[in-house]
């Protein structure tokens, strides 16, 4: 099992003198004092990736402490506005890394290091890989404030164990943490897709949704199936941890046929290098449409993921007319639970009535080359892997749009687009940028190179891009202040920042000319000063705030309040 391999690996590091745990097992506590109730699952299918970690619930509020699961020494320090937002990592003697994000602040030794870095550099933003030692831990010591920074969309603990040697992210549950778990997972759709030439599954050579009932035993049974050719099955399928109605990500899924396993895959490790092959583990065009994911049980050729235990005929089933066939498959979650569904497959050479024709346009890119198109005022670059299989694009452009295909086609390189600019006065440039459209035509800033007439943005998002113009400065306004207030009693301040269209780039602040730390918070849209930071020793207070956004405009405001 790949758990053994993660502890040979920890022996390795224990035998290069990490530590003095060396082949012992970890032995973690838990990074919370309350109950473990997930919202996520290790390796649930995200947006292009596997779930990291688990997510744990922090009973809808912020500041709960969180624990350091054995003693070790922080390794990586990071904040940021978006992505894991404050987020801590702590190296530990027996080989492993665990990672704590989404907090709302550091413990008060770890807080204290990063903001004199913070003023040091007079940035928010910070990334950092203390020396070895400088911030030891004990077991149990706490290291941070549960919160909500980053693209976390609730109150929440998003916590981690990797492998130290590789980074590899690893099943946290595989470590003795707690979970109340007594609920089956849940088989919601089933599909059949032909694969070969020729191939049908109930008379059509396209994607088929088939009908699932529950017995009185608790397992699950297909109507019967009848088909030929080489096909496979996807499902859609999720699990529930007790006490929680979220619909988390299974742990195992194993696809059998007469008795034969053809496919048996399981989340107990993979890597950050390969996790964005989710896109062909799922069925990507019905993902776009509606936005719910069908795993495949079997693997397609551009499929690089390293989950599968066992994996026969590549999961696909020779279906041959005459013969008859059982398929099981059996979802599983690390507590044990299990749903098992049977489908009955019987091999029957029929005509095809519904099928798909992929369209041909005059703009077709193979997989392993890079291709390049000149559009009108535009031109896109593929480099080579950019897509998971050869395909034909649409391509169009006029004077306002370009349309590179449509959303529903996965990428797995960013392509680059460019446009000619010559045609724009070259006093205004500056306010333009590339924009993609979302679906209500407004346009959503990308990061724009600017290069005489020549403008270019690099994306993985397909679909329809333009220039747009910002000629606005961003808007400031305070929050729970006001001018020539007394504020004694105050622990903190706070402004709401915002802009119209491209979006802040960047902002500082001065207090009686002194640079201060201030937080942004995009998802709230707000700055906040803490008044612990620096004492006061003026009753009279300047506060200026400068705000900047992603082409340049800039507002500048500034307030006097007063404090003891």
């Amino acid at each position: 099992m790949k758990q053994s391999v993660l502890l040979l690996l920890g022996l390795f590091l224990g035998s290069l003198g990490f530590g003095q745990y060396a082949g012992s097992e970890p032995d973690f506590r838990s990074p919370l004092d309350i109950p473990l109730i997930l919202s996520g699952t290790f390796g649930e299918l995200r947006s292009n990736h596997f779930h990291a970690g688990i997510d744990i619930k922090t009973q809808q509020r912020e500041g709960l402490p969180v624990f350091s699961i054995e003693e070790g020494t922080v390794s990586r320090i990071k904040v940021s506005h978006w992505g894991y937002g404050k987020v801590l990592y702590i190296a530990h003697p027996n080989g492993y890394t665990s990672v704590y994000a989404h907090l709302q602040k550091f413990g008060p030794r770890i807080e204290k290091y990063v903001k004199e870095l913070q003023y040091k550099k007079q940035q928010y933003p910070l990334e950092v890989f203390p020396e070895f030692g400088t911030l030891k831990v004990s077991k149990g010591d706490t290291i941070a404030f549960s919160g909500n920074t980053g693209g976390s969309a609730g109150p929440h603990l998003h916590f981690e164990i990797r492998n130290s040697l590789d980074e590899k992210p690893t099943n946290p549950l595989l470590y003795g943490l707690e979970v109340r778990d007594a609920t089956n997972p849940v088989i919601s759709g089933l599909f059949a897709y032909p694969l070969s030439a020729g191939a049908q599954v109930n008379q059509k050579g396209k994607r088929t949704q088939l009908k699932i009932n529950r017995q009185a035993d608790g397992t699950l049974l297909a109507e019967p199936v009848e088909g030929s050719g080489r096909i496979g099955f996807g499902i859609k399928t999720y699990d529930r941890q007790d006490m929680a109605a979220n619909k988390n990500g299974v742990y195992r899924v194993i696809q059998r046929v007469n008795g034969k396993t053809y496919t048996d895959l399981d989340f107990e490790s993979f890597s950050f290098g390969e996790t964005r092959y989710i896109n062909t583990l799922i069925d990507y065009p019905y993902y776009a449409r509606y936005q719910d994911r069908i795993q495949k049980c079997f693997r397609e050729e551009s499929n690089k993921l390293s989950i599968y235990n066992t994996l026969f005929n590549e999961g696909a089933i020779d279906v041959v007319p005459g013969q008859s066939y059982l398929v099981e498959m059996q979802i599983s979650d690390l507590a044990g639970n299990q749903t098992v569904l049977r489908i009955p497959l019987e091999g029957k050479q029929l005509p095809i009535l519904e099928t798909e024709t992929p369209e041909k346009t005059a703009y077709f890119v193979y997989a392993d080359k890079p291709a390049s198109f000149k559009l009108e005022g535009a031109q896109v670059y593929f480099p080579a892997g950019s897509f998971y299989k050869d395909v034909f694009l649409n391509l169009e452009s006029d004077s306002a749009v370009v349309r590179i295909h449509e959303p529903s086609l996965p990428m797995h390189r960013n392509f680059t687009l460019t446009f000619d600019v010559s045609h724009l006065p070259s006093e205004d440039r500056g306010q333009y940028f590339i924009a993609r459209l979302d679906e209500s035509d407004r346009p959503q800033h990308q990061k724009t190179y600017r290069r005489e007439d020549q403008f270019t943005a690099r994306s993985r998002n397909l679909g329809r891009y333009t220039l747009a113009r910002d000629t606005v400065p961003p808007v400031i306004r305070p929050k729970n202040f006001k001018k020539n207030q007394w504020l004694t009693n105050y622990r903190y301040l706070s402004l709401r920042i915002s802009d119209d269209l491209s979006g802040i780039s960047s902002y500082s602040a001065t207090l009686n000319g002194q640079w201060i730390l201030m937080e942004y918070e995009p998802k709230k849209q707000t700055l906040t000063y803490n008044f612990d930071d620096r004492i006061l020793n003026e009753r009279q207070c300047d506060l200026e705030v400068e705000v900047v956004d992603n082409v340049g405009n800039k507002e500048i405001f500034t307030i006097q309040f007063f404090k003891r």
